[in-house]
């Protein structure tokens, strides 16, 4: 197992289903605490329709105001289209593009109104994008435990995806618990299959879990060779179709702390937990 644990913190994702706006400032202040915590990524925020997610209409105004200048951390920004990735690329501070793509036909088109041939046709394009701007994009492959859609799914169908990915440059790979649907069974399969097929390559785990469940999950994908993880503290967000509401990100702090037992390397200091956890408590407090 790589010895060196990478996190993508996300607030991003936690954020972004909250009913409540967070002001600007809010976010703001919460989003330059993190930027000096070490992770290697910060999921910030998002260019898609304000109508789709109004939680995160002032991301540009909060990019803005964020203080990169002494931070080594990665900008992320999610997008749904070519509109929106046109749109990042053009923000100097951003350094990762971010595109769901889903291995489920009934996900994709419910996500980002397009077929799963019509969204590859999107990657294609938002990877020749980013080349040519110098920014990274990151896909994440959704539905890649399973759905609750009743559609053929296997590893084999997952990989089958990753194999084009990579064809088209994309190392950015992250594995998508889009629903929480995913057992320690299921992700042991999976990240095992993908270190089998591609010993060097580090893929990352973006899981939803019930709290009950996050360390049995994160346990699965370590043991399997996985030490990329997107985490968000507090453990908010997740996905608005998942059948148990207490369904969120896996919570940072229970990484870290899993993490620690296993004796990696964190990119942020343990003992600087509470400050984190102080200031998304301040964020997330009324929701």
């Amino acid at each position: 197992m790589n010895n060196t644990l990478f996190i993508t913190e996300c607030p991003r994702d936690a954020m972004q289903g909250l009913a409540q706006f967070i002001p600007t400032e809010v976010k703001v202040n919460y989003l330059n605490t993190l930027l000096k915590a070490g992770f290697q990524v910060l999921d910030f925020g998002s260019y898609v329709n304000p109508k789709a997610i109004p939680q995160l209409a002032d991301t540009a105004l909060v990019l803005e105001k964020l203080d990169t200048s002494e931070s080594n951390t990665k900008l992320l920004a999610i997008v749904a289209n070519m509109r929106g990735a046109q749109e990042a690329v053009l923000q100097e501070k951003i350094n990762i593009i971010g595109f769901p793509f889903s291995v489920s036909e009934e996900f994709q088109q419910r996500n980002t109104n397009k077929s799963t041939a019509q969204a590859m046709d999107d990657v294609k394009a938002m990877q020749s994008l980013c080349k040519s701007s110098g920014k990274e994009l990151r896909v994440y492959i959704s539905m890649a435990f399973g759905n609750p859609y009743g559609e053929a799914y296997s590893p084999e169908l997952v990989l089958n995806y990753v194999e084009k990915l990579l064809e088209l440059g994309i190392s950015e790979i992250a594995l998508a618990d889009t629903v929480g649907s995913s057992t320690p069974e299921t992700i042991k399969a999976l990240f095992t299959a993908l270190k089998l097929q591609y010993p060097t390559h580090n893929f990352i785990a973006h899981l939803h879990s019930n709290p009950l469940q996050s360390a049995e999950k994160i346990e699965a994908a370590l043991l399997a060779g996985c030490t990329h993880f997107d985490t968000a503290f507090l453990g908010f967000g997740g996905c608005p179709m998942a059948n148990d509401d207490l369904t969120g990100n896996i919570a940072t702090e229970i990484l870290v702390e899993i993490a620690q037992k296993h004796h990696l390397n964190l990119p942020i200091s343990p003992e600087n937990l509470p400050i984190y956890l102080t200031a998304a408590h301040q964020v997330f407090a009324n929701h």
